[in-house]
């Protein structure tokens, strides 16, 4: 009997439980399973009966006669005779032996096949939760480039609206002290601000990653790790946008964007 599970893990981890008597090919049954599964943790129940023979029970005549011995000098015993089905249920008079010649690596082609057969019947099954994780993975990426687009349409508002407090807060100190402020000291000033405030560079980099998180999800082969790396490019920017922007609209949006993300991760790591 086969069972197969997997559950998440960055990494390949094998959890086998095999029959004691078979545990040394634990070593080839893994490398079947590293063919079939990279990523993952994969648990795997083993349970091997073979057919019984008849050398495999044994009478133990040394126990038998010591019962009957034991039985026949009990003073209450008047020599009736002695029932053999009680004596053979006695413990230590039957022994069920293993037999000595097992060689389970002889019995690998045929436990082999069986395993092979559970490992394709699980890349069935992971194939179609792939699909389904796929359409949602595609489905989240495009949530987040709609949030992108809300953040450019609103980055250069609220570099604008920061420009204007800026310019209010000097002319305020400007009446209140007397002081006069150079109107290309205030350009300058309020230049510096929006270049700090200014996100177009991340935006480019966070288009292009979601392009790439896109483009990987249609590829043919499984590529967990190259979504592993690009959600994290695409946490990095977002996050330095937040920073950034100094704006409640915007960080209202990375926060959505933040929460789909890490939706993003949970699938990712079901991802080979």
């Amino acid at each position: 009997m086969v069972e197969v599970r997997t559950v998440n893990n960055r990494h390949f981890k094998l959890s086998a439980k095999i029959s004691e008597a078979y545990a040394m090919i634990e070593p080839v049954l893994e490398q079947l399973v590293r063919e079939k599964v990279r990523r993952g943790t994969v648990q795997l129940n083993l349970r091997i009966e073979r057919p019984r023979r008849s050398e495999d029970y044994r009478l133990n005549l040394v126990a038998l006669n010591s019962y009957r011995d034991q039985l026949e000098g009990f003073n209450s015993f008047d020599g009736r005779a002695l029932d053999l089905s009680a004596l053979l249920a006695l413990p230590g008079v039957v022994e069920d032996s293993k037999a000595e010649d097992q060689a389970p690596v002889e019995d690998w082609p045929e436990i082999g096949a069986v395993v092979s057969l559970a490992l394709e019947k699980l890349e069935t099954s992971r194939a179609q939760e792939g699909k389904a994780m796929a359409l949602e993975l595609a489905a989240l990426g495009r949530a987040i480039r709609g949030h992108v687009s809300a953040i450019a349409e609103r980055a250069p508002q609220a570099v604008q609206y920061l420009q204007g407090r800026l310019c209010e807060r000097i002319q305020a100190l400007v009446r209140d002290s007397g002081v006069t402020v150079e109107a290309k000291d205030l350009a300058r000033e309020t230049a510096v601000l929006a270049d700090r405030c200014d996100v177009a560079e991340e935006l480019v980099r966070l288009r292009a990653h979601m392009t790439q998180f896109h483009e990987i999800i249609e590829e043919p082969q499984s590529a967990g790790r190259k979504l592993e790396f690009v959600t994290q490019e695409i946490g990095r920017e977002i996050n330095t946008i937040g920073s950034k922007a100094n704006d409640v609209q915007i960080s209202r949006l990375v926060v959505e964007v933040k929460a789909l993300l890490e939706k993003i991760r949970e699938l990712v790591q079901n991802v080979e």
